[in-house]
């Protein structure tokens, strides 16, 4: 196993990997960054071009404690690699970073839902397992994944990566980036379709192709209960994957028997390869229960026991915007605030309606959702929006809040009873908020990152401090 105390990257090998000229001296790298606000003292800085040149960047990362930049130009500040395309050397250095550590078993997680939280949770059970890597954020594109490879010390033992998309012909490059021993897709659904011409058909072939990047033998982690599990099962297949499955269905790999939520998260039942087992979660989603299935058999995949994944995901929290849930303090009691203001699209919604359903509020409290717009759903938006009224409906919400254009749609479908506040955009709603909840209500705010749910989310966390701030004014007042 290599040293654990080694340097990340040394400047040779860095040079050696990328085909540049080292220029202003040798460095020692510990780490490895392209956004020049996010360097800490040893690392490498990566000069990409995007909406701004990297290299405008490169001094300040220098002031912020790089080590060495990786350029396309000489820059000042301190020494530097110099490459023809600074992208097409990160891709490099990547790849560097796993041809010289075949030791290390590699997974990667795609999905329409849930592929960002899989992925952590995988992390948190490789941790257990020993010396583990992964994707941070969601690091999950042609910069996100070669970037996280380059990231990857040699002396760990396991890593996982998050693979994502927004349009046709972007998962296979990266799985074959990475080249996994296991691949997962969590689920296929509606999402990003308005990039593909053939809609949801389109996404499931491009999640698919995850499965291009297995060696033979490699393990593909499928969801049983999706309706496109035949064509991912055909695309593992083909590419000479051996094939695990979860769902709710007897046959399975690991198949979800109950999944019964709580104020404090879930307790799941389950089969896995014949044993039952009975195991808590700190996410009450009900997603979770397939979720959870799909981080033991990948972890399997990873050579990590089934007690150690179960003892992960007892211990793992919702991430932030993924199910956070927090008590705020209001005038008259409190509420119980369900944040997933980090995204949305419809299967995560009927998902989050379904598990606040499950839920029951305490005298005079209320099921309330406030939603932003579902984004990147081209011209299906308005039907897939105002659908979402008989979910709501069947899950017994008493009050939908909502705000956007597309938005408008649902509130417009819902029935008048449960209408409640709509506004144009989430930071009109967010001024509002006070008038959205009442004591003892369980409120879950949901929508798309680019359509800000997070402002109303933060806004309703806030009524608390709010009122500490306005009782500490009074008292003051008070006291004079």
């Amino acid at each position: 196993m290599p040293d654990a105390h080694r340097p990340l990257w040394t400047a040779p090998e860095i040079a050696l990997a990328v085909g540049g000229r080292i220029e202003g001296g040798s460095f020692e790298a510990s780490g490895v960054a392209y956004n020049s606000r996010e360097i800490v003292p040893g690392d490498l800085f990566v000069a990409l071009k995007g909406a701004r040149d990297g290299h405008e960047f490169a001094a300040g990362a220098f002031a912020s404690g790089a080590v060495g930049a990786l350029v396309e130009r000489p820059v000042d500040g301190g020494p530097c690699i110099v490459v023809p395309d600074t992208l097409k050397a990160l891709e490099a250095l990547g790849a560097a970073a796993r041809d010289r550590a075949p030791h290390v078993r590699r997974g990667a997680v795609t999905g329409s839902v849930g592929k960002t939280s899989v992925t952590q949770a995988i992390k948190a059970g490789l941790d257990l397992a020993g010396p583990a890597h992964s994707s941070i954020k969601s690091y999950n594109n042609h910069i996100g994944v070669p970037l996280t490879l380059a990231r990857m010390h040699p002396s760990v033992e396991r890593a996982v990566f998050e693979i994502g998309m927004n349009a046709p012909g972007e998962i296979a490059p990266l799985s074959k980036m990475v080249l996994p021993h296991a691949a997962c897709i969590t689920t296929v659904g509606p999402v990003h379709i308005e990039g593909f011409s053939d809609g949801e058909a389109g996404v499931a072939r491009e999640k698919a192709a995850i499965f291009e990047g297995l060696g033979p033998g490699g393990v593909a982690v499928v969801n049983g209960d999706n309706p496109w599990r035949d064509l991912l099962r055909s695309a593992a297949l083909k590419a000479g994957g051996r094939i695990s499955t979860f769902g709710s269905e007897i046959g399975h790999d690991a198949r979800l028997i109950d999944f019964a939520p709580g104020p404090d998260g879930a307790r799941v039942t389950a089969e896995i390869r014949g044993r039952t087992h009975v195991f808590p979660l700190k996410q009450s989603g009900f997603h979770w229960g397939l979720n959870s299935l799909a981080v033991i058999l990948m972890l399997e995949a990873l050579d990590v026991p089934v007690e150690t994944a179960l003892a992960a995901l007892a211990d793992f929290q919702p991430l932030a915007g993924r199910g956070q849930t927090r008590r705020v303090t209001v005038p008259g009691g409190a509420f119980t605030l369900i944040d997933e203001s980090y995204n949305a699209n419809p299967l995560s919604m009927r998902a989050g309606f379904q598990s606040l359903g499950a839920r029951t509020p305490a005298p005079g409290g209320r099921r309330v959702v406030v939603l932003t717009d579902m984004l990147e759903l081209g011209d299906q938006a308005r039907a897939l929006h105002a659908g979402l009224a008989d979910v709501i409906e069947a899950a017994g919400i008493e009050v939908v809040h909502a705000a956007g254009p597309q938005m408008r749609w649902l509130h417009q479908a819902v029935a008048p009873e449960r209408r409640g506040e709509w506004r144009e955009t989430a930071a009109d709603l967010a001024e509002i908020a006070d008038d959205l909840v009442r004591p003892n209500d369980i409120v879950m705010v949901k929508g798309s990152n680019g359509s800000r749910a997070s402002l109303v989310a933060a806004a309703l966390a806030n009524l608390g401090a709010d009122l500490e701030r306005r009782h500490g004014l009074n008292d003051a007042m008070g006291s004079v």
